[in-house]
């Protein structure tokens, strides 16, 4: 018992230590290292000499083993063997989105970028618009129409009353032509002229060849200090048979509202109903030129002032052909002067030709009856068939 050796509970004895370590460096090596050639007891790794305790008590690094001979043998040989004094050929790196290509432009890679873009291309334009407004670089036609001033900013003001206060609906908007001149006839109605200037953004921005309309408007529109400037700037010439021809003979798209005053200021109780289109001015118009006549519907205008009076005595002192009497204006101020926000719907019917008839017809007073009459009767069963279709005055 006294020469009993103690080993502590839980260690190994030393030589199986070194055993185990010696069988794991022979897994890891193929062949023996460089030390392991000199000293007792290395062929084996197992042995008790002093080659083994050195073993044990260092941890040598083995050596990285050969490669195979028959490795290269078995690369196929269509494949380029590389060569190690060469550098690595580059390898393009994958294109990142947002970069052009040659099948299509580069496109931005972050959203915030295209909309910084977008924005800056709208500055640049607007300071553009504005040095060019300064210098006096841009063109007016003979009329006074300011096509830049009406598709950037005119167009941008009434849009939003069009889009989303009125929320007007249009149809037929291929009946106007795409080339050559036309001549659009519409029913007139609201108290105030604001149909004229739905009409207009209606064509300007349905059109598919973005064709301009060229309103005639009465006397009284270019007699008034700041409406005259915008009238003018916007296209508007007074509606007269000379005006007309000129913008016909130019191939414009000329509206004309036969019934003028007439139809503007009538009461609430006759609206839809159409008034006498005058004496067949526009027919002959048409006629002389050879120009399509196409009828024009509206349904919604009828009811943004509903005037229930006229003041005659106020429209006598103020020279206006009527001074209107609503259910808000004059009573609620300048308030009462907002129109109602109803649901509108602009259709342009189907054209009538006028290029079959001879010159001689502009002068044919039955001819040009019969003309004015059919356009007439055309806009008036399109109105009936319009207010039978919709669902309520304001949806």
């Amino acid at each position: 018992m006294a020469d009993a050796k103690v080993i502590p509970f839980g260690e190994e004895p030393r030589s199986r230590r070194a055993a185990k370590r010696a069988r794991g460096r022979g897994r890891s090596s193929a062949s023996p290292s460089p030390s392991s050639d000199s000293g007792p007891g290395a062929g084996s790794g197992l042995g008790s000499g002093p080659g083994a305790a050195a073993a044990s008590g260092s941890h040598s690094l083995s050596s990285v083993p050969d490669q195979p001979d028959g490795i290269e043998d078995a690369m196929p040989d269509d494949k380029p063997r590389p060569d190690p004094a060469q550098p690595e050929p580059h390898t393009a790196a994958p294109e990142a989105e947002g970069t052009a290509t040659a099948e299509g432009p580069a496109t931005p890679e972050d959203p915030a970028e295209s909309g910084g873009s977008d924005w800056d291309r709208r500055l640049a334009e607007g300071f553009a618009f504005l040095r060019r407004r300064v210098t006096g670089d841009y063109e007016v036609d003979e009329f006074g129409y300011d096509k830049e001033l009406t598709d950037q900013v005119l167009m941008s003001l009434i849009r939003p009353l069009y889009a989303n206060y009125f929320r007007v609906e249009v149809k037929g908007i291929e009946n106007i032509p795409s080339d050559g001149g036309a001549l659009v006839v519409s029913n007139h109605s609201g108290t105030l002229p604001l149909d004229g200037l739905m009409m207009q953004v209606a064509v300007h921005d349905n059109h598919p060849a973005g064709r301009h309309l060229r309103l005639l408007a009465a006397d009284l529109v270019f007699m008034l200090p700041v409406v005259n400037e915008l009238a003018r700037k916007a296209g508007h010439t007074l509606a007269c048979a000379e005006d007309a021809e000129r913008l016909l003979q130019r191939g414009e798209i000329v509206g004309v509202m036969p019934e003028g005053f007439k139809g503007l200021g009538k009461p609430f109780g006759e609206r839809y109903k159409l008034q006498r289109f005058g004496r067949g001015g526009f027919v002959s118009t048409a006629l002389r030129h050879g120009v399509p006549i196409v009828p024009c519907s509206i349904v919604g205008a009828e009811e943004i002032y509903p005037m229930i009076g006229n003041s005659k005595t106020l429209a006598r002192l103020l020279g206006f052909p009527y001074f209107p009497i609503t259910p808000t204006f004059p009573w609620l101020g300048p308030l009462g002067a907002l129109p109602l926000p109803t649901k509108w719907t602009i259709q342009f019917g189907e054209p009538i030709p006028t290029d079959g008839y001879p010159p001689e017809a502009a002068e044919d007073p039955m001819l040009m009856f019969n003309l004015t009459d059919q356009v007439r009767e055309q806009i008036q069963h399109t109105l009936y068939k319009l207010l039978v279709q919709r669902r309520s005055v304001f949806f």
